[in-house]
């Protein structure tokens, strides 16, 4: 007989309290104590429900020592309910991690659904919602969010991020001298009183912000590369080689010599008889 807990993930309002679920407010009510990411942020939320339950926290720099204490009342036979300060728990934050350990040791885990703030900017971004990529908070370090931001460039899906307002302006600056000037949608306090939904280009966003300082956390959408974009870039870089220049980089990539000049043509929309007159030249 299966004697473990069940550990729910249970999604909390991302602003305007009156989203959560009836499941959800069942769910604290029942289970044994309550895992939050901020205990005093989750206390509010029990209180304005009239939800009297233990409260442990698990945040990221906690998440091994207690991570480990939560699997081993789950083993106990204890039920939790994992919440985050706002939002869907395991979506960027250490929620993921104790996932994973419950997994690992065969205890049953169960999602509670509900809000999700990446989500909710996408929907009323007015970009692409058919297809996104789902990239969380960036980075920390300079180099390593341009060279994550570099790589989104040629990502033709809808790119949705989320970002402090302190690192905002550096990241929009970062956004826009990478991608160029894209579409974007900055939505901020989304569901509460004051929601703010900022449709404009990269290069207004970033003249906004250095003249006003943002406020609050931000989910930022971007369009992404169209594939005749892609196509004009890469035409520009053929262009700017010669036909036995490009025909050597294949080459040294390896490929035969039918398929380097196949692949020589195709680029430059020739023939790959007029590739083959262009090297005997």
């Amino acid at each position: 007989m299966n004697n473990k807990g069940i550990l729910y993930l249970v999604a909390t309002p991302i602003g305007n309290l009156e989203d959560i679920t009836l499941r959800a407010l069942r769910i604290l009510k029942e289970v044994d104590f309550i895992a939050a990411e901020d205990t005093r942020q989750t206390l509010k939320l029990l209180n304005h429900f009239d939800i009297k339950k233990p409260l442990v926290s698990y945040y990221e720099h906690n998440k091994v020592v207690k991570g480990n204490y939560l699997v081993g009342q789950l083993l106990d036979g204890k039920s939790i309910a994992l919440v985050s300060d706002a939002g869907t728990p395991g979506v960027s934050d250490p929620g993921e991690d104790i996932v994973k350990l419950c997994i690992e040791n065969d205890i049953q885990v169960t999602m509670v659904p509900g809000p999700v703030a990446a989500v909710t900017g996408l929907v009323v971004s007015g970009l692409s919602t058919g297809r996104f990529v789902f990239e969380g908070f960036l980075p920390m370090n300079k180099r390593q969010r341009k060279d994550r931001i570099n790589s989104l460039r040629n990502e033709t899906r809808t790119i949705i991020l989320y970002e402090a307002p302190h690192k905002l302006i550096y990241t929009l600056k970062d956004l826009y001298e990478a991608l160029g000037n894209r579409r974007i949608t900055m939505a901020r306090e989304l569901t509460k009183k004051f929601e703010e939904v900022i449709r404009c280009s990269l290069k207004e966003a970033v003249a906004k912000y250095d003249d006003e300082s943002p406020r609050g956390e931000y989910v930022l959408i971007i369009e992404g590369i169209s594939e005749e974009k892609i196509l004009e870039e890469k035409k520009s870089e053929w262009d700017a080689m010669t036909v036995e220049e490009h025909y050597e980089m294949y080459i040294a990539k390896g490929l035969e010599k039918k398929e380097a000049m196949r692949k020589v043509a195709q680029d430059r929309g020739i023939s790959r008889r007029d590739v083959y007159k262009k090297l005997l030249e």
